[in-house]
């Protein structure tokens, strides 16, 4: 069948004769029998018909709310908390926090895994079927359990391999610990996401962060010690679980744990490629710091996660919208079109506010570290540079992470799977040959490699296997957004230097910038209020 440069076939595109007929009847059966399609009914309106019927205005509209609920309430708890954790470091030290660092990471590695994938394939199921949540429940939370129970013993026998002893692998176990039961928590956080109950989600996802940060604040009076910042994360994450559970049970009544080995075999078969994804995942994120504290010295893992820190606080706005459009992807596959629309949408969604962040760390990234009052000038440089180099990692995945969203959500786990394991052997390999000598600096280098060459790959699958055609002049015009946006700075900094001022000013040209170069019009903004 012969398809458009963009990759629609005749029975896709608008333009094809009887096809804007068959979308106006559409509109029209989906809105209901009063409604009708205005010829000249605005750039705005036209906007949100883009979207079709699944997301016609009224859930397009719901379905931005939802991001917006999701990312104020994050924006309420995780700088607090980057404030507290940073308070923590410089109280214990660089070499202590880097060890604490790279025991959380490995475990962060393991605990990713434990479930063998079960948490995306239950979402996605869920999203396609509702009947999947009481057919299979009861086999997947004693399956999930047993999971964990087996994972604990992996991940602190692996520590003990990797060289910890004593009072350091007492740690990594109850860190371990902790650390399953959020993904256990996790998992049952899909079953809200799934039947599309985000702002819930929203709520619990940033409540384990609440609570913690109440505990630390807690314990200043006292003096924050390792073991007692241990384990006032456990506390927190128990907490957090049997809230989420008793509301679980009251949402979708009792589940009856029983264990059918044949539905297991089946969840296990179909969610092996989804682990795959998820451990090189993590490996891609995590396995850097563990490897900084090994091959370097623990005080280069603490500067390392001084940087990541702030890294892994503004990533979160795409940790947190990203599985909004995990769920909306998965809920229409099969439809190109409404994949397509969704992910154009989506691709200013993610990318436009990591813009403005990006921008302001490379040109006043050291006014992050002031709370370090115990650091020595040279550590502070060599903390801003990885930092910098960091946020350029984020600037790529503002851009591109979105796409790796629709492959695993649409049933192209496999290629994925093996572009990041290419990515994280290239940043091992890396890693072995420049950490001894470069440290943090050469950790953050090897990420924005790897983090280019998965991106491209991101690019190439969905073009070549989803189908999907790229939103190559949306890019464009982010990307020119971006320059204009550090121009801006530059010239602001020249002229006011005071970080404050600076960031006021920029912002402002940045609303400015983002209409002039018609990434955002009023039309649509109008049209997403009514």
């Amino acid at each position: 069948m012969n398809r458009t440069k963009d990759g629609w076939g005749p029975e896709n595109n608008p333009l094809v004769p009887g096809r804007r007929r068959r979308l106006a009847w559409a509109w029209r059966s989906e809105m209901g029998p009063g409604a009708k399609l205005r010829r000249n009914s605005g750039p705005g309106h036209r906007f949100l018909l883009n979207f079709g019927p699944h997301l016609r205005p009224g859930r397009i509209k719901k379905f931005f709310g939802n991001i917006s609920f999701v990312v104020l309430l994050n924006l309420l708890v995780k700088p607090g908390w980057v404030v507290v954790e940073n308070l923590v470091q410089d109280r214990l030290g660089h070499a202590v926090f880097g060890t604490f660092t790279a025991l959380l990471n490995w475990t962060l590695i393991v605990a990713s895994v434990s479930d063998l994938g079960t948490t995306q394939l239950t979402t996605k199921r869920m999203a396609a079927n509702p009947e999947f949540l009481g057919e299979y429940f009861p086999t997947l939370l004693p399956l999930k359990g047993w999971l964990s129970v087996l994972f604990l013993g992996l991940m602190v026998g692996s520590g003990w391999l990797l060289g910890y002893r004593g009072h350091t692998l007492t740690l990594l176990a109850l860190t371990g610990a902790s650390l399953l039961v959020t993904q256990y928590t996790q998992f049952l956080r899909g079953t809200l996401q799934a039947h599309q109950r985000f702002n819930t989600d929203a709520v619990l996802s940033v409540l384990e962060k609440a609570l913690l940060l109440l505990f630390v604040l807690a314990l200043l009076p006292v003096g924050i010690t390792l073991d007692r910042y241990v384990g006032a994360r456990s506390v927190a994450v128990l907490f957090t679980f049997v809230v989420l559970y008793a509301l679980v049970t009251r949402l979708y009544g009792r589940v009856r744990f029983k264990l059918k080995w044949d539905h297991a075999r089946g969840l296990l078969k179909a969610s092996l490629p989804l682990a795959l994804i998820t451990l090189v995942y993590g490996l891609n994120e995590r396995v850097d710091m563990l490897m900084l504290e090994r091959l370097a010295s623990p005080a280069e893992a603490g500067y390392y996660a001084a940087a990541y820190r702030w890294v892994d606080a503004i990533m979160m706005y795409l940790w947190t919208v990203l599985p909004l459009f995990f769920a909306k992807f998965a809920f229409v596959t099969g439809k190109r079109e409404e994949q397509q629309e969704l992910l154009w949408f989506g691709q200013r969604v993610v990318t436009v506010p990591l813009l403005f962040v990006c921008a302001f760390v490379l040109f006043r990234g050291e006014v992050l570290f002031w709370q370090f009052t115990h650091s020595t000038g040279p550590e502070l440089a060599r903390m801003t540079l990885s930092l910098k180099i960091l946020f350029v990692n984020v600037l790529v995945h503002a851009f591109f992470a979105i796409y790796s969203t629709l492959l695993t959500s649409t049933n192209h786990e496999k290629p994925v799977s093996g572009l990041v394991a290419g990515s994280i052997g290239l940043n091992v390999v890396l890693n072995v040959l420049l950490l001894p000598r470069y440290g943090a600096v050469a950790a953050a280098l090897n990420t924005l490699l790897c983090v280019v060459f998965v991106s491209g790959g991101y690019l190439w699958l969905v073009q070549r296997r989803a189908g999907v055609a790229i939103p190559w002049g949306t890019i464009a015009r982010l990307l020119l957004a971006f320059g204009l946006l550090c121009a801006a700075f530059w010239g602001l900094r020249l002229w006011l230097n005071q970080w404050l001022l600076e960031a006021v000013g920029a912002g402002l040209a940045f609303v400015g910038i983002l209409f002039g170069t018609g990434i955002l019009r009023v039309a649509e903004l109008k049209a997403l209020r009514r």
